[in-house]
């Protein structure tokens, strides 16, 4: 089966329809695991301090997880698990403060952990406790924290294990997850080097086998079998080839959100500040050359608290004579705010030259609405003070070329912006 395997690897990674392609290759992916482990760090702060309350809705959990689902349609649906169902009472953390600490401790000894031993015992200390409805679908937040220690966990990856190896892992079950996670770090390491270190890939491979995507390869020398698999994996490369509309629709959302990161970036350097471009984006083309040209190699405060997610600011630009940060900007282009609100959050929280900082949300005209809503979220109470602002496409594509030649300062980009 292995070697078969490994040329099922090979179509997958082939497939630019793929969740290799569409989820585990995309960038935002890897900015979002901060700011999720932030919103973890958060629910367990607000557990311990009596402030949680015994609702999901506005609740902290709330936000990070929607953060979660919108992870592509891998995690789609990952909310489900920790809505309230009144009928059944579960899952059991909301109106049991007891279980609501279990919950809080898994998550805090994750956080602090790393290894996989600790992560273990803590999954085993939460099943011992057998709290309603509050199963392995945590797993799903545990790999945002430990994406090499910890398996994504949903219907489609179990049953996708299952069609390889032949398994009956069950879902709801702690003891079957973790059968299925030694299973899959078998499978990892023996075709490491097409897959990576990184649970997400075996695990994207197991979703789209667990979908009807991919054919499961067969578990026996059978050339008959065999022979329908290769003919299976045809044509779900033909099929691929139909699917290339939605592929070019989300890589041209990618252009348009570099496009705007070199408006904003040739804007900042005409009004002599100067620019930093996310860390994760600066290899990016832009008209003859790379998103980062003429802009910092490194950020005035190199080991200030929260930096790592500091450096994924879509934009930064900073007085030149004294290194403060005087505007910053999140382009959002159609996924959710949360990861960029936390990542200017530990830029004005967390550093000294950016407390004076006018923060920026960059988004299309028709998205104001949705912004605002999201905002008003309790996990985001900080926000009022920062005075956040909305800045949309069409106001700056229609005024950016006179700012550039006749602006001075922040207040062009003010008058076109509005609060939120």
């Amino acid at each position: 089966m292995h070697d078969n395997f490994g040329v099922l690897i090979d179509h997958w990674k082939a497939d630019p329809h793929s969740t290799f392609n569409s989820w585990f290759l995309w960038e935002e992916r890897l900015k979002n695991f901060r700011s999720i482990r932030r919103g973890i760090g958060q629910v367990v702060r607000d557990i311990e301090a009596g402030t949680f309350g015994n609702l999901y809705r506005g609740s902290s959990l709330e936000t990070v997880v929607a953060s979660v689902a919108e992870q592509r349609q891998i995690f789609k649906g990952a909310d489900h698990a920790f809505l309230w169902k009144p009928k059944l009472r579960i899952p059991d953390i909301y109106e049991n403060p007891t279980n609501q600490r279990a919950f809080a401790r898994l998550l805090h000894t994750c956080d602090c952990c790393d290894t996989a031993d600790v992560v273990i015992e803590a999954i085993q200390r939460i099943d011992a406790l057998q709290i309603k409805g509050l199963g392995p679908a945590v797993a799903n937040l545990l790999y945002f924290i430990h994406p090499t220690l910890v398996m994504p966990f949903n219907t489609a990856i179990v049953r996708g294990y299952n069609a390889v190896t032949g398994s009956n892992v069950k879902l709801g079950r702690w003891d079957h997850y973790l059968s299925l996670r030694d299973g899959a770090i078998r499978l990892n390491s023996a075709h490491r080097s097409q897959l990576s270190n990184d649970f997400g890939a075996i695990a994207g491979l197991l979703f789209d086998i667990g979908n009807g995507r991919f054919p499961a390869p067969p578990r026996a020398d059978d050339a008959g079998a065999l022979s329908a698999w290769k003919a299976d994996l045809q044509k779900v490369r033909e099929e691929s080839a139909a699917a290339q509309k939605q592929w070019v629709t989300e890589r041209a959302a990618d252009t348009t959100h570099t496009e705007i990161q070199g408006w904003l970036r040739d804007l900042g350097r005409s009004l002599e500040h100067d620019v930093w471009v996310a860390s994760n984006d600066r290899g990016r083309e832009y008209a003859d050359g790379r998103l980062s040209d003429g802009c910092l190699t490194q950020l005035p405060f190199p080991s200030a608290i929260g930096i790592e997610s500091v450096r994924l600011i879509d934009v930064l630009w900073f007085e030149r004579t004294t290194g403060q940060a005087v505007a910053a900007f999140e382009v959002e282009h159609s996924t959710s705010i949360y990861s960029g609100i936390v990542r200017m959050l530990d830029l004005a929280l967390g550093t000294e030259l950016g407390t004076q900082c006018t923060m920026f949300l960059v988004a299309p005209d028709e998205r104001r609405a949705e912004v605002a809503q999201q905002l008003h979220r309790p996990a985001f109470s900080r926000v009022s003070e920062l005075g956040f602002r909305y800045l949309p496409y069409g106001q700056l594509r229609a005024h950016r070329g006179a700012i550039e030649r006749f602006g001075s300062g922040l207040k062009p980009l003010i008058e076109i912006s509005s609060t939120l």
